[in-house]
């Protein structure tokens, strides 16, 4: 009776385990789920991506794979254009449309001051990949980053900016040149401003 109570025991307790073990995986799908709900796919950032520049070149598959692989999946992006310029000291300002993945979007501007070894001026499209974005109230505010990219005619940029949680990830290509690295940061808000402070 004994080896015969031990050996039910055994088998309910390995059917509890397979039980409870087999719930994890659902759980993690379920979770995925969730994820995949709130944020872009990388085929969908490319078809995004390919519709606002008007083609899809290697070069802009290339920097969204780079900004996937450092980030992941975003939850909103802008598309939108800007205009710079510096020479030691310069400025971009730019305006845009915001669009998360589970709806919803405004317009909004960006400026920003910019100094060190950086000269030139150039006028770019800009998509940009947002991650980690609750309210798209919290984007209304300064992105310091590190912009060293070199634009040439038609060129592709990527750099990334970040305040607490949200980084932002924007792609430019365009037209102009401004070669150098310059420290600064970008500031979103609601209604356009000249003074890019």
């Amino acid at each position: 009776m004994t080896e015969s109570n031990l050996s039910r025991r055994t088998i309910l307790a390995g059917v509890c385990a397979t039980t409870a073990l087999s719930a994890l995986p659902l759980q993690a799908f379920a979770q995925a789920g969730k994820e995949d709900g709130a944020t872009f796919s990388k085929n969908e950032i490319m078809q995004k991506a390919e519709g606002f520049f008007g083609k899809t070149t290697k070069g802009l598959a290339e920097v969204i794979e780079k900004a996937f692989a450092d980030h992941g999946r975003p939850n909103a992006i802008i598309t939108g254009s800007e205009a710079g310029g510096a020479f030691v000291v310069g400025a971009r300002f730019g305006e845009g449309h915001i669009e998360r993945k589970n709806g919803g979007g405004r317009k909004l501007f960006w400026q920003g001051p910019s100094a060190g070894f950086d000269f030139g001026g150039n006028a770019s499209k800009v998509f940009t990949l947002i991650y980690h974005l609750g309210n798209i109230d919290d984007l209304y505010q300064r992105f310091p980053g590190v912009d060293g990219s070199l634009y040439i005619v038609a060129g592709l940029g990527l750099n990334y900016q970040q305040s607490g949680k949200i980084v932002l990830a924007p792609i430019r290509t365009g037209v102009g040149l401004r070669a150098g690295a310059n420290v600064g940061y970008v500031h979103y808000t609601r209604e356009h401003s000249w003074v890019p402070l």
